[in-house]
This record gives C-alpha cells, sequence and structure tokens, in this order.
C-alpha cells in the first residue's frame, strides 16, 4: 500500500487538474446551457434574446479558448477530453431545439437542424466504438469550420426578430448559414463514418 503522503498528493493533484482554468471554462460553457434555454422560454422579449445572445457568445468564445489554454500551459486532462465535446453538443443541440420550438428554425429549414442533430448522436456513438479499438480521429479543418458556421448561424438565430430590428435581413442570414453547417456537418460526419465502418469491416 502506497504512503499516506504519496495518495494525498496524488489527490490533490487529480483535484488541481480538475479545477484548472481550461475545465473551469467548460464549466463555464455547461452552465451557460440550461442558462440559454431559461432565457429563450420568452422568444417574444427582444430583451431576453439578447441576453440569450450575449450568454450564448461567452459560452461560444471559451470554446476556442479552454482548448487553447490547455495546449499552451499544459492543463490538457482526461475530464477536459470528455467534458469538452460534451458541453459543444448540449449547447448546439438545446439552441436548435429551442428555436425550432419558438419557430425561428421553421418549415424546411427544419431538415438542416435534424441533420444536425443527427450527425451528432452518429458520430458520439462512432467515437465511442474507436475509443474501444483505440482508434483516434484527429478533428480535421473541415470539422472545425463546421464549429465555426454551426456557432455563427446559431447567434444570428437567436437574435432573431430582436436581431431583425437592428440588423434587417438577420434572421435568414442565420438560416443560410443553418444550412452550410449542415451540408459541411454532412461532409464531417462521412468522414467519421467512413473510419468507423473501415474498423468494422477489419474487426468483422
Amino acid at each position: 500500500m502506497l504512503p499516506a503522503y504519496i495518495m494525498s498528493t496524488a489527490r490533490t493533484m487529480r483535484r488541481s487538474k480538475a479545477f484548472n482554468l481550461a475545465n473551469l471554462l467548460t464549466y463555464g460553457r455547461l452552465v451557460a446551457v440550461p442558462a440559454v434555454v431559461g432565457l429563450l422560454f420568452w422568444p417574444e422579449d427582444h430583451w431576453s434574446r439578447w441576453f440569450a445572445l450575449a450568454v450564448f457568445a461567452l459560452a461560444a468564445i471559451t470554446d476556442y479558448f479552454d482548448g487553447y489554454i490547455a495546449r499552451t500551459f499544459a492543463q490538457q486532462s482526461a475530464l477536459g477530453r470528455m467534458l469538452d465535446p460534451i458541453a459543444d453538443k448540449l449547447l448546439v443541440a438545446a439552441c436548435l431545439l429551442m428555436l425550432v420550438s419558438d419557430k425561428t428554425i421553421h418549415g424546411w429549414h427544419i431538415w438542416a437542424a435534424l441533420v444536425i442533430l443527427c450527425r451528432e448522436i452518429l458520430v458520439s456513438g462512432l467515437r465511442e466504438f474507436l475509443a474501444e479499438l483505440k482508434v483516434g480521429v484527429p478533428v480535421s479543418r473541415v470539422a472545425k469550420w463546421k464549429t465555426t458556421f454551426q456557432l455563427l448561424s446559431l447567434g444570428f438565430l437567436i437574435a432573431g426578430p430582436a436581431g431583425d430590428t437592428v440588423l434587417p435581413g438577420n434572421t435568414m442570414i442565420g438560416l443560410a448559414l443553418l444550412w452550410v453547417s449542415a451540408i459541411l456537418t454532412l461532409y464531417t460526419g462521412w468522414d467519421y463514418l467512413r473510419t468507423g465502418i473501415h474498423h468494422l469491416m477489419d474487426e468483422g
């Protein structure tokens, strides 16, 4: 059995990793999800939409900075690697559902939202499968562009009618960007699916 001081030091190191700056930013993004959802329960209130946009924008900014800080200051951890994609997917999925609910995303545009949601579920399953095989799938440049367009489109759509009073056509810009992100989503999803099928055939 390890000496008590070694075990105590190990526990302290684990706690310090759990509460480093990179992980705190990720936790903040998780907290932002119910905050944005709560504010979007009043879609007709323009101030509520602006506050929702402010919270969403801060959360989106942390999506870049938590990874940058983790790499630059050696704050990478297993907890951070697990929570980071979860926080991203929860934020995107929750916003899409609320925007469909209040009819900001409507008609044929719902198909773009469905493509994005289904891709996220597919990729989560494939990542779990590939992780069991100890196969890593690096994030491509296209996937980064996909995330950028997703966040931009959601920003315009969260502002919605409130944004239209400041920037005419704001909602239509958001819907157009949503389709761009849906197309990029299909492309990157196919990359994951192709990799998964390749390793599945090898296993079979």
